[in-house]
């Protein structure tokens, strides 16, 4: 059974950084795409970044330049690097492996996420 722990949220000031980070069990890991998806109050789950077994990355519109997502096949973890933070990337924050475009259609359970607050 896959195991989803995301980790690495926290308060922070609008500009400053964080990173998250995402340990997948129970997987083949390094052959499976991952995603990183983020969900605020009153609001959809959304896509934030994805990263392919071969490392090819994608991202939203609302955090390309800002996000950098990475991985780890050595310790079966999935990076989301977040700097000049907005009030905006306020949400929790989900990892998965995503199927298909909807972020709402995954192949494992969800984990209980990451809190990141980005304050004024």
């Amino acid at each position: 059974q896959v195991q989803l722990v995301e980790s690495g949220g926290g308060l922070v000031q609008a500009g400053g950084s964080l990173r998250l980070s995402c340990v997948v069990s129970g997987s083949n890991f390094r052959f499976i795409p991952v995603a990183w998806y983020r969900q605020a109050p009153g609001n959809q789950r959304e896509l934030v970044a994805g990263i392919s077994g071969a490392g090819s990355t994608n991202y939203a519109d609302s955090v390309k330049g800002r996000f950098a997502i990475s991985r780890d096949n050595n310790e079966n973890t999935v990076y989301l690097t977040m700097n000049s933070l907005k009030l905006e990337d306020t949400a929790v924050y989900y990892c998965n492996r995503p199927r298909g475009p909807s972020p709402d259609n995954a192949f494992y359970a969800w984990g209980q996420g990451t809190l990141v607050t980005v304050s004024s």
